[in-house]
């Protein structure tokens, strides 16, 4: 089975290549004193300035605002999500019927994109319970990530696009909500430069703030042959899912130390060469910590006797490449997209949902799956589909210099 990704979901944002300059009008700084003058100026009276063009994408609840269209695919109409954005204008004037005034403080600004002259903002109207009525007669709905994760066409550059957006933008917002007051002194904190730092509001201490990352380590561990592969499950995973161990950076510890150190207080194996092999943006993760950054890695392992922490983990299996990709092949990961996909377009459009959002994976027959992988909006499934399709006389050296991945490119 073979999935081509330019990018891991959730990288790739379009809209963040680099930040303009201080003086260019789609900078923070500068578009924040714009977006000040035009939630200043009534549009009877003084119509706001033309350009830039704001958008705002709103969330609740660290869920984003979502509408859902067909496209055409064949006979019968493919749905596809899109985000909800709304212009400035729209996002002040539904605030207003449920009496709310927007204020600049409230907006985080997002980045811009040069060649159609917008700059894109989000903001947290979870405390406005009164604006989903109003949206959802515009047939928009605020969806989980997660669901929004599963229900993207990877092979759709704009989609994923879309779902980059999502995720920088929930990312930002929850570490607004988490950040409300200094770690130095305990006053409250103000958002600066358009929300993408804050500052303590005390006079007399004035911390600057910046948005928080916590590093993970994930990585597939491949014994000594080269021909099998440490798989793990956790009880929160749906049942036949295995994927590979992960676990937080320690202060004062490398990213191979923490690879070394998790696998062996997890598993009891002793790992020695670590490579490297991509990273992802993690920001469906708990609100708690809202800027995780997965980075992946091949393993191999010194020791093969598995001594499984229940603690940490419900079992670990040594599983051969030829179980792994019956896995990889089995699963119905294409079929997995357009449900969800249907599930967001039937709340988008108010349908009541009669299944469960998470579908299963079963073999052709309609049997189940004895193990199935995480999906391609996961690193797990590509660190494990590039060893499972790698050659395996190429060993250590195949996969850290001639990646098989599909986004070997990254």
């Amino acid at each position: 089975m073979s999935i081509n990704l330019n990018a891991h979901a959730f990288a790739g944002n379009p809209i963040r290549p680099k930040t303009p300059k201080t003086q260019d009008p789609l900078s923070p700084s500068s578009a924040f004193e714009s977006l000040k003058t035009h939630l200043l100026q009534s549009p009877e009276i003084h119509p706001p300035p033309t350009s830039p063009l704001f958008k705002v994408l709103p969330f609740r609840k660290g869920r984003p605002l979502a509408s859902s269209s067909d496209l055409p695919g064949g006979d019968v109409g493919v749905p596809s999500w899109h985000l909800g954005w709304l212009s400035l204008a729209d996002c002040k004037g539904i605030l207003g019927k449920s009496g709310v005034e927007l204020s600049e403080e409230a907006l985080v600004y997002l980045g811009s994109k040069a060649e159609d002259d917008v700059v894109y903002w989000a903001i947290d109207v979870s405390e406005e319970n009164g604006l989903v009525p109003e949206l959802s007669s515009r047939q928009f709905c605020f969806v989980e990530l997660r669901t929004l994760m599963v229900a993207t066409d990877w092979s759709d550059s704009l989609a994923m696009g879309e779902l980059a957006i999502a995720g920088h933008a929930r990312a930002l917002l929850e570490w607004h909500k988490v950040s409300r007051f200094c770690g130095h002194c305990g006053e409250k904190t103000v958002p600066k430069e358009a929300g993408k730092r804050k500052q303590c509001s005390n006079e007399l201490c004035k911390s600057r703030i910046y948005p928080r990352v916590d590093p993970v380590v994930i990585m597939l561990v491949i014994d000594r042959d080269n021909d099998r592969a440490l798989l793990s499950r956790q009880s929160r995973f749906v049942p036949r899912m295995w994927s590979c161990l992960a676990g937080f950076l320690e202060p004062g510890e490398s990213l191979e130390e923490a690879v070394r150190r998790e696998t062996y207080e997890e598993t009891g194996i002793e790992v020695g060469e670590v490579v490297y092999h991509s990273s992802q943006p993690w920001p469906v993760g708990p609100s708690s910590m809202p800027c995780q950054l997965m980075v992946g890695f091949f393993a191999y392992a010194k020791s093969l006797e598995i001594n499984v922490d229940k603690e940490e983990l419900e079992d670990a299996k040594w599983h051969s490449r030829e179980d792994v990709r019956k896995a990889l092949t089995i699963a119905e990961y294409k079929k997995a997209q357009r449900t969800a996909a249907a599930k967001v377009d039937q709340m988008c459009k108010g349908v009541e949902q009669k299944q469960s959002l998470s579908a299963d994976f079963n073999v052709e027959s309609g049997e189940l799956a004895t193990m199935f992988i995480p999906g391609p909006f996961a690193i797990a499934h590509h660190l494990i589909s590039t060893w499972a399709y790698q050659d395996p006389s190429t060993g250590v050296n195949g996969l850290s210099k001639q990646p098989s991945s599909s986004i070997s490119s990254l």
